[in-house]
């Protein structure tokens, strides 16, 4: 019996060890093969291959080569759809368990978080440090806290554990309604980050960019489920490391001579802070700062009798057209008066939301460095200043660290990140794959904050004081692509440009670095590629995760002898197809910027999940009825919160019923900071005064 125990156990110990050759081959091959592309695309680009098929090589061969590792990757197996067999090799697991976490909004929007908001931000927008130390810390809580725990008990989905756990229906059905929510905002996040860079690419419209690199996520997440998801992510890992890397040691090395980014910009930050003092005190800034504020007290005016302001422009254009016609104006003035006509809002409400969302513009943009924070100072406001002063710097402080805890504990309890932990072959090497994962991540999270310093700095050394008609090329390129990424307006008519003069989105920061540090476009396709990658690595995890949810912890948990479990697979399928067109509906719709959906689908994980998973792992006393109780009135606390302070709801829902202001001047990005505390009063109290 011995005998043949370790007979069993020396071929399991065989075929795992064959089963990692196949994955060192597949990842040396594949690296090799990555960088013989990115040479022969240089090549080609010094013998004159114009950047309008560069571009479109780039997304076509990155897509179709992610379609064909998830159509290898295609199985029917439960074990392989749902966890892959369990038998990822922790460096390879955590490689991919790095890419499902590099999203959009990781590789888009940090940079540009950093480089909008310096390290401390301001009380409205928490800084972009906040986001680096809260997802790093993060996976210290997945290690110690989560992942070996739910490894341990062999599970499918996030979902199972609550049914193991406590059992009964509800903690399931609650926590696979909860995960398709967080997921769902999650996905639209990257689908739009995925059109954002298609359009880019390509030159298409940005909707259609949005269907192209869908049929990438589709094929595969569609065919494989977690087998051939992860296949994908470690390949797409080595084209965000290479597309991160690359163009930000580039330009360290042309701007600090070192190519190590991470360990050379500090000198930039002083630097920084010395362009930003010369700005403050520039007269051609502060004639900027006046322009638009003259232009926010217009727009003040105008809503002070919305009906009859709206009425007035909409003859004012009207006679204009009709003066142009009778003149035989040149057709572009005529085109143009027509479109000014057609752009003007329709009703009183919408004219009234419009009007002021463009005075708040142009009252932050009237503000110093047009509203953007100094780069380096911790937080706003002033401890030692007046007592204003001291009431911001206090708020400022409370934003960042309200939002650090939440993306922190938001970490531990996003589902499709902790179900990566389920596909490694023992609980032990669970433990190392969250630190494979934590060193993959911090490859790139280091050097965010150099690359923010850089391209401020190449912004204010090279781009602030240029003539209007010396620009580059790629200013106007991303203008068409949308005009929210990037705009630029000659306010005080001096014909030169002025910091207040450029509004940059974050999203772009990253997408247009090669260009703004005059990188040869190659690498502009490669930090494209890398984005896409990021996007659909992380859209591939969260697609799988929604159609797990809904079709086997909700629909077949209902129905559990009605069909088999190859039928199931197939039903998961088409599910993931459906709500992918669903998400990318919603993306098309343009409706925020990535970083605050990203950051508000870890709130609701933090607020549902985080709470009852945590005390049921740790505490025995945490029974059914605690964690049902908990993760309603936690989940309810968080969503009440943030709901409270959106347009479309204010529009619908009586104001008595909603929150009535900040609490605490806290930002509703951050409400899982309330949520969570009251998750865990809640299932403590009802777990211990309800026992059964």
């Amino acid at each position: 019996m011995t005998l043949h125990s370790d007979g069993k156990g020396a071929g399991r110990s065989a075929a795992q060890r064959a089963y990692r050759g196949r994955w060192h081959r597949f990842v040396g091959l594949y690296t090799l093969g990555t960088l013989g592309f990115l040479a022969w695309m240089a090549w080609a680009e010094s013998l004159g291959l114009s950047r309008q098929w560069i571009g479109p090589i780039f997304l076509f061969v990155t897509v179709m080569v992610y379609a064909l590792i998830g159509i290898f990757g295609r199985t029917s197996s439960p074990e392989e759809y749902y966890v892959a067999g369990r038998r990822i090799p922790p460096i390879y697991n955590g490689m991919a368990a790095a890419a499902d976490w590099m999203s959009a909004a990781s590789f888009i929007s940090l940079a540009g978080a950093l480089y909008l908001q310096g390290f401390g931000g301001t009380p409205e927008r928490p800084g972009g440090l906040a986001y680096v130390l809260g997802w790093t810390g993060g996976f210290v809580l997945v290690a110690l806290l989560v992942a070996p725990h739910l490894r341990a008990m062999r599970l499918y989905t996030l979902p199972d554990f609550f049914q193991q756990r406590f059992g009964g229906s509800w903690p399931r059905i609650i926590a696979a309604l909860a995960a398709v929510l967080c997921s769902f905002t999650y996905v639209v996040a990257q689908i739009y980050g995925v059109g954002l860079i298609a359009s880019r690419l390509t030159g298409v419209q940005f909707e259609i960019g949005v269907m192209l690199g869908l049929g990438g996520v589709l094929v595969c997440s569609f065919l494989g489920g977690m087998k051939a998801i992860t296949w994908t992510q470690v390949s797409q890992y080595i084209v965000v490391l290479l597309a991160f890397l690359a163009p930000m040691s580039w330009l360290a090395y042309k701007q600090l001579g070192n190519p190590v980014a991470a360990v050379a910009y500090d000198s930039h930050l002083q630097a920084i802070a010395d362009m930003e003092t010369q700005l403050l005190a520039s007269p051609q800034e502060l004639q900027v700062r006046r322009e638009f504020e003259r232009r926010a007290q217009v727009l003040e005016y105008k809503l002070s009798n919305v009906a009859q302001t709206l009425e007035q422009e909409r003859q004012v254009l009207q006679e204009r057209v009709r003066y142009l016609r009778s003149i035989r104006s040149d057709m572009a003035s005529i085109v143009q008066a027509n479109r000014d006509l057609a752009d003007l809002p329709r009703t009183e409400e919408e004219a009234q939301a419009l009007w002021k969302e463009q005075m708040h513009e142009y009252r932050q943009r009237s503000k110093p460095l047009s509203g953007v924070p100094r780069h380096t100072r911790p937080f706003a406001g002033d401890p030692d200043g007046s007592p204003e002063e001291q009431a911001l710097f206090d708020k400022s402080r409370r934003n960042f660290l309200a939002l650090m805890f939440c993306l922190m504990v938001g970490t531990a309890g996003l589902p499709h990140l902790l179900t990566r932990y389920y596909t490694t072959p023992s609980v032990a090497e669970a433990r190392t794959s969250v630190a494979w994962s934590l060193f993959f991540i911090a490859l790139l999270y280091l050097s965010a904050p150099a690359l923010a310093a850089m391209v401020k700095y190449e912004v204010m050394h090279n781009l602030v004081g240029v003539r209007f008609d010396e620009l580059p090329t790629w200013i106007a390129q991303w203008s068409r692509v949308d005009s929210s990424l990037l705009a630029v307006e000659d306010v005080n008519g001096d014909g030169r440009l002025q910091w207040g003069e450029i509004r940059l989105g974050a999203d772009l920061i990253m997408l247009a670095t090669p260009e703004i540090a005059g990188l040869p476009y190659v690498m502009s396709g490669l930090v494209a590629a890398g984005g896409l990658a990021a996007a659909l690595s992380t859209a591939d995890g969260l697609l799988l995760t929604i159609s797990n949810a809904l079709v086997r912890d909700l629909y077949f948990q209902a129905r559990p002898h009605q069909a088999s479990t190859e039928q199931r697979v197939i039903v998961s399928k088409f599910v993931l197809m459906a709500v992918a067109l669903a998400a990318a509906f919603v993306a098309s719709r343009r409706s925020s910027d990535i970083l605050p959906m990203v950051t508000a689908s870890f709130s609701v994980a933090a607020s549902a999940f985080v709470p009852a998973m945590v005390l049921g792992i740790f505490w025995r006393g945490t029974n059914r009825v605690g964690a049902v109780a908990g993760m309603l009135s936690g989940l309810g606390v968080t969503l009440y919160y943030m709901l409270s302070h959106t347009a479309m709801v204010q529009a619908v829902v009586p104001a008595a019923w909603l929150a009535d202001g900040l609490w605490w001047d806290i930002q509703p990005i951050s409400a899982a900071v309330f949520g969570v505390p009251v998750g865990v009063l809640v299932t403590v109290a009802v777990s211990r005064f309800y026992k059964k």
